[in-house]
């Protein structure tokens, strides 16, 4: 059984189906599904379909996209919204230098902000990075120094250096459909080396759905071939990766277990 450990299933092209989209996924074989929230007007939506479907397990936090249009959403606040029974993680935070659409300073503070509620709450924060693998892999040194706390990078597309620094950290690594774009190849030889134990898969959907899906909106179901395709680059059976991937999301998703 396969788990999606991010998707977005209140976003345009998964939320306008929903049902259908949860019940290609079930068929695919797919045991469960971490909803994912962006900002603070989603948390609600987030949450109740994870109160309705007892697969789908939910996060509160606000993308660094976001940052600037939520400068009250404190520690304090993630803190008292992750006290919800469904929820089970913290994010997605972090940076994203790429498209710059919050102020770099307002991204870093959020991203701490996150952080702490993550050390305080024990669940693990969702860790969004693009263009910025300079300044995240600091923040998750220096914050993991003022006492630990779990985490994943997800949709991991960064260096393989990049990797070691969140492995020696603890971090989990998650890994999209982009793992199958034919110009990946610098993540594929990163992900075959990946340790099976600190291993994840997403679909991030309904963003990067993964070959043989190309051009149309992802969805929970696809994380089957997002899998398939990873258990063949690192040479194991795709029943083998899909229980030692779920396994590692039941381990640090501790609460949906």
């Amino acid at each position: 059984m396969f788990t999606d450990s991010h998707c977005h299933l209140n976003y345009k092209g998964l939320v306008e189906d929903q049902q259908a989209v949860l019940a290609r996924a079930r068929a695919a074989g797919v045991s469960a599904m971490l909803n994912i929230s962006t900002r603070q007007s989603e948390w609600d939506d987030v949450i109740a379909v994870a109160e309705r479907e007892s697969d789908v397990w939910a996060s509160v936090g606000v993308h660094p996209h976001e940052a600037d249009a939520h400068p009250d959403v404190q520690t304090a606040t993630l803190v008292a919204r992750a006290r919800h029974p469904r929820v089970v993680g913290i994010g997605e935070s972090g940076l994203d230098y790429y498209y710059d659409h919050s102020d770099r300073a307002r991204q870093r503070a959020s991203f701490r902000a996150h952080i702490a509620a993550a050390r305080e709450t024990g669940l693990p924060i969702i860790v969004h990075t693009r263009d910025a693998e300079e300044d995240t892999a600091a923040i998750l040194a220096e914050e993991m120094g003022k006492g630990a706390f779990p985490g994943v990078i997800h949709c991991f597309t960064a260096s393989a250096d990049f990797a070691r620094k969140a492995l020696e950290l603890g971090l989990y690594i998650s890994i999209s459909g982009i793992v199958t774009f034919r110009n990946a190849r610098d993540l594929q030889e990163t992900a075959k080396d990946l340790p099976g134990e600190r291993l994840l898969v997403e679909t991030d959907s309904p963003f990067l759905a993964p070959v043989p899906h190309r051009g149309r909106p992802c969805e929970p179901a696809y994380v089957a071939d997002t899998a398939r395709f990873l258990a063949g680059l690192r040479s194991v059976p795709v029943e083998a990766l899909a229980a030692e991937t779920s396994a590692n999301f039941q381990t640090l998703f501790a609460k949906a277990a």
